[in-house]
């Protein structure tokens, strides 16, 4: 068994401030000197970069949607490794799931698989005495989500806070602390939420030490802290990346060439999961990052390329007038080396981004639109591909504000539940909007290597 501190910051509803706290008490722990790692409930992409620069480690998700009930300690306990406290932000509000499934991939479900205990935070502007039936609402609809603290927050004046500490003190749950209504995360928003803290690293260097100084002024360290130490040992074995089997050595035992694998990044495509990078070098791999923005070419010995979600409608120019890197893409896709597109990905393989012209390996268009697709997916892969076998079922997200017409080739990538196909698929291509969690997939990165290895091996 593994005895590893950790709590939950939930809310009663989105917006209630939980990033603010969660990022927050990060960061203040990590100043009082704890290694702490971060977790989000979830698919999200966004709210992780922020934990990681709070903590100074990769922001890791805990999603049973995306890689299965079973894999959630797991993962957990793999992301909390070499930690002293665990801090793991909530989605929406404590009991909001996956729609039509009840509270399954809520912030509660989690808990529960996880035997956290949670801190809800509550907000308080414009409540008084009232706030108490709230907190003993939440408190007893599941028992087995234990509420061990609440932290109030957008609290008016020190009578108001008075007046709510005094109503919550007859639901036997303390309250760790109060937050001003002035208090807030100060990030950006746009068509998908927070701006990622990659894309703005100098404001989060100057606003997250006031953060930290602000959350240790407001709420109990202390008490917060022995309440992340109150969680049961955990029975699950941490997850590690599979190794792949070894193949035998060539008479003059010189190991083969490692694949090398071009990832995207930079500030166009800041969305990724940390798992990814670690199956592919467990497969093998060697991962040379690269910014499509402002590099002007793959790097050196590219064998196959991920290019991962984000936000490239917003850098189309840039992305446009690097028409020397989108030619080679187009190219190198052509010719056969392997290629991994998820949502911004897919948009900038396409042929435009709102009349900006991109790489063009998919004879594709792509627009803004006012609608916000967004939800869980369950889909089974139409062809083979880098990724799959025809035929494997998946579960996969899908979020973005973007319309690519054609929604898929011939043949497609994936079929989904209500018949719909999307994406585009080859034996050396898979290109669509939904995100996929490759934990759930652990032959995924292997496969990917393999027809790495095999375009390396067709242009020797």
């Amino acid at each position: 068994m593994v005895t590893q501190p950790r709590l939950v910051i939930a809310a009663t509803r989105s917006g209630d401030g939980k990033t603010t706290v969660a990022t927050g008490l990060m960061a203040a722990l990590r100043a009082a000197g704890l290694r702490v790692s971060g977790h989000k409930v979830g698919p999200d992409y966004i709210d992780p970069s922020y934990h990681a620069a709070a903590t100074g480690r990769p922001g890791r998700n805990l999603d049973p949607w995306l890689t299965s009930e079973e894999l959630i300690a797991p993962l957990f306990l793999h992301g909390a490794e070499g930690s002293d406290i665990c801090v793991i932000e909530g989605v929406m509000g404590l009991f909001d799931g996956a729609a039509g499934r009840g509270d399954f991939a809520s912030t509660a479900h989690v808990a529960r698989l996880l035997g956290a205990p949670i801190v809800l935070v509550v907000s308080a502007g414009g409540a008084g005495r009232s706030i108490a039936a709230t907190v003993q609402g939440f408190a007893a609809y599941d028992p087995a989500a234990r509420i061990a603290g609440v932290v109030l927050n957008q609290v008016s004046s020190v009578r108001h806070e008075q007046i709510l500490r005094e109503a919550v003190a007859g639901t036997g749950i303390p309250v760790v602390g109060a937050l001003p209504a002035e208090a807030t995360l100060h990030a950006p928003s746009r068509h998908l939420g927070l701006v990622p803290a990659a894309e703005r690293s100098s404001d989060v260097a100057d606003w997250l030490p006031a953060l930290a100084a602000m959350i240790r002024d407001h709420l109990d360290l202390e008490l917060l802290t022995a309440i992340a130490r109150s969680a049961p040992p955990l029975t699950a074995a941490a997850w590690s990346a599979p190794f792949p089997h070894q193949p035998t050595q060539r008479n003059d035992r010189t190991p083969p060439a490692r694949a090398r694998v071009a990832v995207a990044s930079g500030p166009a495509f800041t969305f990724g999961y940390a798992e990814h990078d670690e199956l592919l070098e467990a497969a093998g791999a060697e991962l040379v990052r690269f910014d499509p923005v402002s590099d002007i070419a793959l790097p050196a010995g590219t064998d196959a390329l991920v290019v991962g979600g984000g936000f490239p409608e917003l850098y189309a120019d840039d992305l446009a007038a690097n028409v020397t890197l989108r030619a080679e893409v187009a190219r190198r896709a052509a010719t056969g080396m392997p290629v991994i597109a998820e949502c911004a990905g897919l948009l900038w393989l396409g042929c435009d981004v709102d009349d900006r012209p991109q790489c063009g390996v998919l004879p594709a268009t792509a627009r803004m639109t006012a609608k916000l697709t967004l939800g869980y997916r369950e889909a089974t892969a139409a062809a083979a591909t880098p990724l799959a076998p025809a035929g494997t079922v998946i579960r996969a997200h899908e979020f973005h504000r973007t319309a690519s017409l054609p929604a898929h080739g011939q043949p497609a990538a994936w079929r989904l539940q209500d018949g719909s196909q999307q994406g585009w698929a080859a034996p050396s291509l898979l290109a669509s909007y939904l995100h996929v969690h490759w934990a759930a997939l652990p032959d995924a990165a292997r496969r990917l290597v393999a027809a790495a290895q095999s375009a390396r091996a067709a242009r020797a």
